[in-house]
């Protein structure tokens, strides 16, 4: 975007002898009271000159920044107000919260509600991933986890607070006057922002070769990549509270500023005793570089190695680690604030990213050899935040349980992935690659959680290479940084413009939701058999709610209505018959018994998430509902498996709460009210758009947004049990269940069950239970039994088999091929592994064919595999022959495919495959 030359001719800059220029280094124009002056003042086109040798008139730690910050603004007319959630959860397009703006967007930004207060002022704490790579290599300059000094004022047509001037103004005093540095250190370099959906000039202001505060001036709305001008402008003003810590203090980074004892804490458990010298150096130059540019950072290790007269390899043998430390403390604050708001590690969502940050913080632990003291570092960052941030403190046991849980998944993790790495770099081996892609990096970290360096120990030992790239975790982040954007109804898109002029529909639903019948006027007759009425009690699909059906009746007509729609703040009901005319007058009549199940189900999804959080933790938010007639599901964050006695516990405490029959109250409100009353738990379900959001109650035990239709009390439920659990993903437990008569159903089905089995094995119900130990335990007998035989059977075909003319002999090993049931598979299996245990020289292929798909069973001798013969390497190539996948260890390999009709041509070429492999094992 090019930004105009008069778009920054502010009076303060006129009167204060501001010049326009252009940086010779990067080519942006900047303003400047230094006539001399040839570049920007930002890093790279200007190295640190801050680092030892701070501007300011005092030393401030992060607190009194802050403190400086926040007074600064609220003596000047801004009202403080506490910082929003780190997590999103009110936004259905991103994680995290990455801007002090993100608090606002797009209800206040874009005049659906009224700020809490105008102007402000908060010290938000935020979060970005997208420069990973570069938290410690750039001594600070990037975080994942910072507090960014909002002070904002919006503008509307009819009311203005302040824009670009007193912006500049307020600036350049707290900077100048409260801070102390001198006005003539100061530049103000032009550039536009883009952020969270919004954009406009701005003006970053850098001091000593680092930008310190970011002043936007938000005019456009961005849609489908257009800038919309906005009516409302807002003044968005970005504070780097870290980063005037920093220049304040002048320290070797800006996490010695930060963290202090806790960094130095982190470099004692390591060993780490850096030179300050080196650190300082470095640090000057550390605003030139970019690790996802390799050069970038070499040529910076190089210019500070000159300085020093090192050796630049070995100046990084010495950063390195350093660097490192840098990054842990800062992963593991942003860890515990992340852990603190309930995000549970998975593999979608914020989860994911919370994953990525803790398996890099593990192998950066693991670098350093204190692995073992992850769990010491959180705690340490527990205590040192919690004062200014108390939640953190509340939720530390659950902070400590979910790491410790994601460190045992992750050791486990590299376990698994070790086989998958080594059959990635056999198969590169084949095609006569030495080098694991890039791609195939992020595919192994997505699909099997293996991170980059874990990869490369692995490979190395198989003679591959890997060439991790400097930007790998950015790029794996930004793929993720951004909530999926959800698709809509077909049917939604495909009606949006037709019904564009229609009012809106009149919801009587949430008037009387026990009501069965009601009269309307349709106002629109749509292509496909679609109507919109002036009223409707039928409720659209929303909020995981299926739709309510029943039937329309007009002039002795009546056709059923099968699915229902809401377009924007119009209803369109589906019907199957002669649709009516617009203009006609109807009656309308809801399946009521179908609804009260929906509302018992709907209700009951409340009731359990309030039983969730008091019987897992305040980790536990709803993940995904499905409200159905039969029965529902509700999935739940949470780090580990549930047990039976949980579940029990959570349907306890469920019925109790019906047993109790709590009113439910619902209501309208206006969303800043909502928020302040009840907090961002509110947003269970998911983000709630609207100027006015409905609030659903049931009295302190559970409160939510929620658009959808519910009993009056608890008791009107009846009766809840969890029919089963589920994981349909790691990080989330699924609850089926079922209420009322459904509910009651299901015991009634289970008690017959009983009763049936009972008869069968001819005891009392109430001693099922030993009777199917006995049952079990008579099993187990007979299967001991069945593998005795089973070995000594194939320990006689074994033999047969060897000895048998049939058998192929390539050099000294002895092959044989069969063709076998596939009722036979763990016999076959038996047979293949007493071959090889009892013929060294022997190599068994057996292809157990079936209607649609065939499957490979394949082992080697000990000398067999000395001389080439690799079981897993052959079942690989048989599997590929028949367009499937296997592999396996060099003494048993398995494998199929679905292209049953080349089974022959697997068996007839497997022999040249494994005369290869036996020739290219002699000559090695």
């Amino acid at each position: 975007m090019i930004i105009r030359e008069d778009e920054f001719a502010v009076p303060f800059f006129a009167e204060n002898g501001f010049l326009r220029k252009k940086c010779e280094s990067c080519g942006t124009h900047y303003w400047t009271q230094v006539v001399e002056s040839t570049n920007c003042g930002d890093a790279p086109c200007q190295e640190y000159s801050f680092i030892g040798n701070p501007p300011t008139r005092g030393s401030y730690n992060l607190d009194r920044t802050r403190q400086l910050f926040i007074s600064f603004f609220e003596k000047n007319g801004h009202k403080v107000i506490d910082p929003y959630p780190i997590v999103a959860r009110w936004r259905n397009d991103v994680y995290f919260v990455g801007a002090s703006i993100f608090d606002f967007q797009p209800y206040v930004t874009e005049g659906i509600h009224p700020p809490p207060a105008n102007p402000l002022v908060v010290s938000q704490p935020c979060m970005r991933f997208t420069d990973l790579d570069n938290v410690g290599p750039t001594a600070g300059r990037h975080l994942v986890i910072f507090e960014m000094g909002g002070a904002h004022a919006f503008n509307y047509p009819e009311k203005s607070v302040y824009w670009k001037d007193q912006t500049v103004r307020y600036h350049h005093e707290l900077l100048t006057k409260d801070l102390g540095v001198k006005s003539e250190n100061v530049t103000y370099k032009e550039d536009f922002w883009r952020g969270g959906g919004n954009a406009g000039p701005d003006l970053e202001v850098c001091v000593g070769g680092m930008e310190v505060s970011t002043l936007v001036f938000m005019s456009y709305k961005i849609t489908d990549d257009k800038l919309i001008e906005m009516p409302i402008k807002t003044v968005d003003t970005g504070y780097g509270i870290e980063r005037w810590s920093w220049l304040s203090q002048g320290s070797p980074s800006c996490f010695h500023a930060i963290y202090g004892s806790i960094l130095d804490k982190i470099l004692d458990l390591a060993g780490l005793k850096p030179d300050a010298k080196i650190l300082i150096e470095s640090s000057k130059l550390s605003g030139m570089m970019n690790v996802s540019v390799a050069t970038d950072k070499v040529t910076a290790r190089k210019k500070v190695a000159q300085r020093l007269d090192m050796n630049w390899e070995e100046l990084d043998r010495v950063l390195a680690p350093v660097e490192n430390a840098y990054a842990i403390a800062d992963h593991t604050k942003a860890l515990s604030f992340i852990l603190s708001e309930g995000v549970v590690a998975s593999n979608i969502g914020e989860g994911y990213l919370a994953r990525l940050l803790m398996r890099r913080t593990y192998r950066m632990l693991k670098s350093l050899g204190i692995e073992d003291r992850l769990l010491d570092i959180v705690e340490m960052q527990i205590a040192f935040w919690s004062k200014n941030f108390p939640n953190i403190k509340r939720m530390q046991e659950e902070i400590l349980t979910a790491i410790s849980v994601e460190d045992k998944k992750f050791k486990k993790t590299l376990e698994k992935g070790a086989e998958t790495v080594k059959k990635i770099c056999d198969d590169a081996k084949s095609k006569g690659k030495k080098e694991i892609s890039s791609e195939t990096l992020i595919e192994l970290y997505d699909s099997h959680g293996m991170v980059p360096d874990a990869v490369r120990e692995l490979a190395l030992k198989e003679n591959v290479e890997v060439n991790v790239p400097g930007n790998f975790y950015g790029t794996v982040a930004a793929k993720h940084s951004c909530a999926p954007t959800s698709k809509e109804v077909p049917i939604v898109e495909k009606l949006k413009e037709t019904i564009s002029n229609l009012p809106a529909t009149r919801p009587l639903y949430y008037e009387d939701s026990y009501k069965t019948n009601f009269k309307a006027k349709v106002l629109a007759t749509l292509e496909g058999g679609y109507l919109v009425l002036d009223q409707t009690l039928f409720y659209p699909e929303s909020g995981g709610q299926v739709a309510d059906v029943g039937t329309l009746s007009y002039d002795g007509k009546q056709v059923n209505v099968t699915d229902v729609q809401k377009i924007g703040n119009v209803i369109v009901h589906r019907v199957e018959g002669e649709t009516p005319t617009s203009g006609k007058e109807l009656e309308g009549r809801i399946d009521q018994e179908r609804r009260a199940s929906l509302m018992r189900h709907h209700t009951a999804t409340h009731i359990l998430i309030g039983a969730a959080r008091r019987v897992l933790g305040e980790h536990a938010w709803q993940a995904g509902a499905r409200k159905d007639v039969d029965k529902s599901r509700l999935d739940i964050s949470h780090y580990e498996r549930l047990t039976e006695d949980q579940t029990r516990t959570l349907e306890d405490l469920a019925c109790n709460v019906i047993t109790k029959n709590i009113l439910v109250e619902t209501g309208w409100m206006p969303r800043e009210k909502a928020e302040a009353m009840y907090g961002f738990r509110l947003y269970q379900g998911g983000a709630v758009p609207g100027r006015e959001i409905r609030v659903v109650k049931i009295g302190e035990w559970d409160v939510e947004a929620c658009g959808g239709t519910h009993c009056t009390r608890t008791g009107e439920v009846g009766f809840l049990k969890i029919l089963r659990v589920e994981r349909p993903q790691d990080g989330v437990e699924r609850l089926v269940f079922a209420t009322g008569p459904q509910a009651l159903k299901y015991v009634q089905e289970n008690e017959i069950m009983l009763k049936k089995t009972a008869r069968v094995l001819n005891v009392p119900v109430e001693d099922l239970d030993k009777a199917a130990d006995d049952l079990v335990n008579e099993k187990r007998k007979m299967n001991r039994e069945l593998d005795v035989f089973r070995s000594q059977g194939a320990s006689l075909e074994a033999t047969r088999l060897y000895d048998d003319k049939e058998s192929t002999s390539i050099g000294r090993l002895k092959l044989i091929i069969q063709r076998r049931k596939p009722e036979e598979e763990d016999y076959v299996t038996t047979l293949s592994g007493r071959i090889a245990e009892t013929y060294p020289t022997g190599v068994f292929v057996a292809a157990l064919p079936r209607e649609n798909s065939v499957r490979f069973i394949v082992s080697s001798g000990a000398q067999a595999i000395e001389e080439g013969a690799d079981a897993g390497r052959i079942a690989g190539y048989l599997a590929k022959i028949v367009d499937g996948g296997g592999g396996g260890k060099p003494y048993f390999g398995q494998g199929g495919g679905t292209s049953v009709e080349k089974t022959d041509e697997a068996l007839n070429t497997v022999k040249k495959f494994i005369r290869e492999l036996h020739e290219n094992g002699e000559r090695k």
